[in-house]
């Protein structure tokens, strides 16, 4: 079954301009970066998508279930930019309470938590408090939340933030393990950010997708660039419209 959105509209009531316009987009299997500036609707994107926000107009499916059901939300996994500890709970049981939260039975939670952590290489926080971690481990608590159920599509909004350089090696192991077995959309403003790794990578700019294709093709944007910063002028190349219109396979 394919996450699909279907010429999705939707403008926040505080804002007089449209998020998303006659949206359209399918994410495919394995895993698709976002890419786009500040605003451009990603984290709204994400949001849609995990049937946290429902479209104005349009519709969102997985198969044949709607965003707006119940049904739908259990098959998602989500993990917000900010991750909010819930205090008094150890990292465990704040992993298996969310596990919950999504209709697990608290004792497959509990059980499927501690695989959870090992897979964010968290075990040895489990039983310290949620509200002690810090900023990185906290977002490979999220992380591990995100992971705990079985999803069947996986959305992660900013997920690299706060992680140094091990444990950024340690989160793209498991994403790669992950996306082996569900799709997954993953939104960054690092451009570098497992830019070879992913199966595709997408472009949003003021709620349109400007280009989506593989990581060859979109690091081609910028020919004759340092590997190390191809990424980069890449992205800034679909931004300023040099490959205006083109999408990349």
């Amino acid at each position: 079954m394919n996450l699909s959105f279907s010429q999705c509209h939707y403008r926040y009531r505080s804002r007089r301009t449209s998020v998303l316009e006659n949206f359209s987009y399918e994410l495919e299997s394995g895993l698709t970066i976002l890419l786009g500036p500040n605003g451009a609707g990603k984290s709204t994107l994400l949001k849609l998508a995990a049937g946290l926000l429902n479209p104005d107009r349009g519709s969102i499916t997985l198969g044949d279930l709607s965003s707006t059901t119940r049904a739908y939300r259990k098959r998602m996994a989500w993990m917000p930019q900010h991750i909010a500890p819930v205090p008094g709970l150890t990292t465990r049981e704040y992993v298996a309470y969310l596990g919950w939260l999504k209709g697990m039975r608290k004792a497959h939670a509990w059980e499927q938590s501690l695989a959870a952590l090992g897979n964010v290489d968290l075990l040895e926080q489990g039983n310290q408090k949620v509200t002690q971690l810090s900023g990185g481990q906290l977002r490979r608590a999220g992380l591990a939340s995100a992971l705990v159920h079985d999803a069947e599509v996986v959305l992660l909004d900013e997920p690299t933030a706060g992680l140094d350089p091990r444990q950024r090696r340690v989160f793209r192991d498991v994403l790669s393990e992950v996306a082996a077995r569900v799709p997954v959309l993953m939104s960054t403003h690092d451009v570098a950010d497992l830019a070879r790794e992913s199966d595709r990578v997408t472009v949003v700019d003021a709620g349109t997708v400007r280009w989506h294709g593989g990581p060859t093709d979109f690091l081609a944007l910028a020919p004759g660039m340092p590997e190390s910063e191809a990424a980069e002028a890449a992205y800034l190349a679909v931004l300023d419209g040099t490959p205006a219109g083109r999408t990349g396979r």
